[in-house]
């Protein structure tokens, strides 16, 4: 996949796709040759764009007294550890909490309490705090580059069905950010997959209220 093709895409669907709203960007891979009940085979790894992609990405801080006041003024959700019975108890609460944000950032010294009273509902998401996206820290940590990063952070996955759809920018953002948002996503995937380039069966590009067009 090269830039100039994605570029004649991104330019196509602006033109011929125009709504009275700003439609996000949708890059939409088909995966082949991969045995999704084979663990081996399944895809699960947090990516990190270099540009927004225009989506306000929510982020829950769960927490103890030595980071609640960090957490407060940085995180678009705090839930200190004294409130976890509350949430434990009413189930709608819980859940409303695990639909509306994400990702969730735990303080590692409270991660038992955290599994105990969150892990029924943020498990199955996908979205229980992930030591390999940097969602599990320290008591002493300092949050804001975490928050920066997170941001920008997508989680891909492929675990039952072989395709993966992700927002890779706006309407009105600027071409050649969304442009190195799809080739780095794409280029990051190929390296974690089994077989690389031979396991992507197509990928598309669509806006919101589009059809997609083919990229590869």
């Amino acid at each position: 996949m090269d830039k100039e093709t994605v570029k004649k895409s991104i330019e196509e669907l602006k033109k011929s796709n125009k709504r009275n709203f700003k439609q996000t960007f949708d890059l939409i891979i088909v995966l082949k040759s991969l045995n999704l009940k084979k663990p081996e085979d399944q895809i699960e790894f947090y990516h990190q764009m270099h540009y927004s992609v225009g989506k306000q990405i929510k982020i829950c801080a769960l927490v103890g007294p030595e980071l609640a006041g960090q957490a407060k003024e940085l995180f678009d959700t705090t839930i200190h550890i004294d409130d976890f019975p509350k949430y434990a108890k009413d189930k709608k609460l819980l859940k409303k909490a695990g639909a509306e944000h994400d990702f969730f950032v735990a303080q590692a010294t409270i991660m038992p309490q955290v599994a105990t009273t969150f892990g029924k509902i943020l498990g199955p998401k996908g979205k229980m705090p992930n030591p390999k996206a940097g969602c599990v820290v320290p008591p002493n940590a300092n949050l804001k580059p975490l928050v920066e990063k997170l941001k920008k952070t997508v989680r891909i996955a492929a675990k039952t069905i072989p395709m993966i759809q992700l927002a890779v920018g706006k309407e009105d953002s600027k071409e050649e950010e969304v442009i190195d948002n799809i080739l780095t996503t794409y280029n990051d995937l190929v390296h974690r997959l089994p077989g690389g380039k031979n396991n992507i069966k197509r990928v598309l590009l669509k806006l919101t209220m589009s059809k997609p067009v083919k990229l590869e």
